[in-house]
């Protein structure tokens, strides 16, 4: 057995919400997430470990994961950061200080319900708990070889532009950026596997982001022409229906930051899929009359299980990330009648409100990433997608039939004006 090892002790922040799922129900969410022994947000060490061998190169992922042999590579659970000196809580935390207190209500996202046919469910809608953008978490790795080179080359990839973890990350959750980390060649005789006891190792911190060889980077700078809403599914005092707005965890000042206008990345692919779409089957010359043509360009953003009809699921090759501007925003309400269900008529003396975000001149800023993979007409018809956007061709949110949505901006690719 080898008598040094290398290890380190790892920090990362989230950029985007993270959805790290418990496969449990509660009362209050559909879908909560995972939690440690003293209920705060945790990431598992396996979920950690998947991710690495998932990117890591074919025969050394064997070598260092293990096919047939044993893994040489020992990562531990990511417990959440609960101060500003880095420190973790790896026994029962007798009493929880206010800063912790903040992750006991976390944001909800609101989705439509889906049935086991794939189809949505009328009327219903299914919450799923999410963790604070901003939030840390610290973590172990410990490598049982003495190899530093490819000890390196793991390390790197946790600062790749797409390293995701949890699930929901083709719609914008689980973005990381590393902001610190402590490592070495360590006698196994010193060994401590407490994340509090500082390695006595190199350090670094604030470590920039690798862009990904294997992705191609877009940037949407979108101003918004009038008005325009992504829905939250609530109502507040002054409308029955307003925009999603989500906080940030400030580890700083110890809080939780103003509400943010947010824009899903989840609503931007599901319109982006929509339009692509029509300029693929535009591009081949597909119509409905020959019957020709392609109901989605699933290799780029996934396609559904379908046992029926022999359609194996696929993740898709694209990861759009999750937009918040800081500010609450300036807000319009509208007025509209209200109609009754039933009848499709209008319900007299009643009115129906809508809450929208209202353009104050700031802009927005959208990062995709595009795999390498995508090439050809498909390629071609996502960026005449991406213009459509951009020219205000391609509303986004809710109520686009009411005129909200509109945007107007510029497109970059690998830093260059598309």
């Amino acid at each position: 057995m080898m008598n040094k090892r290398y290890r380190a002790h790892i920090v990362i922040e989230a950029q985007t919400p993270l959805k790290m799922g418990s496969n449990a129900m509660d009362f209050l969410q559909d879908s909560p997430v995972q939690k440690d022994w003293n209920g705060l947000p945790m990431i598992l060490g396996t979920s950690i470990a998947g991710v690495l061998r998932k990117e890591f190169n074919g025969d050394k992922a064997a070598d260092v994961f293990g096919l047939n042999n044993g893994s040489k590579i020992i990562i531990s659970n990511a417990l959440l950061i609960v101060d500003t000196q880095g420190m973790v809580y790896e026994d029962l935390c007798v009493q929880k200080s206010d800063f912790l207190k903040l992750f006991e209500n976390l944001p909800l996202r609101e989705h439509t319900k889906i049935t086991a046919k794939g189809t949505t469910q009328k009327g219903a809608k299914f919450d799923e708990e999410v963790v604070f953008k901003g939030t840390r978490f610290k973590f172990s790795i410990e490598f049982i070889d003495n190899n530093k080179e490819l000890f390196m080359e793991l390390i790197g990839l946790l600062r790749s532009s797409n390293f995701r973890l949890g699930g929901g990350s083709t719609k914008g959750f689980g973005k990381f950026k590393m902001i610190e980390i402590e490592y070495g060649l360590f006698d196994i005789e010193n060994y401590s596997s407490s994340l509090n006891k500082p390695l006595g190792g190199d350090k670094e911190c604030n470590l920039e982001t690798i862009t990904c060889k294997d992705y191609t980077p877009y940037i949407l700078q979108l101003k918004p022409d009038d008005f325009f809403m992504f829905g939250s599914g609530f109502s507040d005092n002054d409308a029955d229906m307003t925009p999603v707005y989500e906080q940030v965890i400030d580890y700083e000042k110890r809080a939780l930051s103003e509400k943010k206008v947010l824009i899903p990345a989840s609503s931007i692919k599901g319109a982006l899929a929509h339009r692509t779409t029509y300029h693929y089957n535009k591009l081949h010359g597909n119509t409905i009359e020959a019957g020709n043509g392609v109901d989605s360009v699933s290799t780029l953003f996934g396609a559904a299980k379908n046992s029926k009809q022999n359609i194996d699921g696929a993740k898709g090759k694209i990861l759009i990330t999750d937009c918040f501007k800081n500010g609450h925003g300036k807000t319009k309400t509208f007025d509209h009648v209200s109609i009754d269900r039933f009848t499709g008529g209008a319900m007299e003396g009643a009115l129906f409100q809508e809450k929208t975000v209202a353009n104050d001149e700031e802009w927005y800023e959208i990062e995709l990433l595009v795999h390498s993979d995508i090439q050809g007409k498909e390629l071609e018809a996502f960026e005449l997608a991406l213009k459509d956007v951009t020219t205000g061709m391609l509303p986004l949110g809710g109520a686009t039939t009411k005129g909200h949505g509109i945007f107007l901006g510029t497109i970059t690719k690998n830093g260059v004006a598309l």
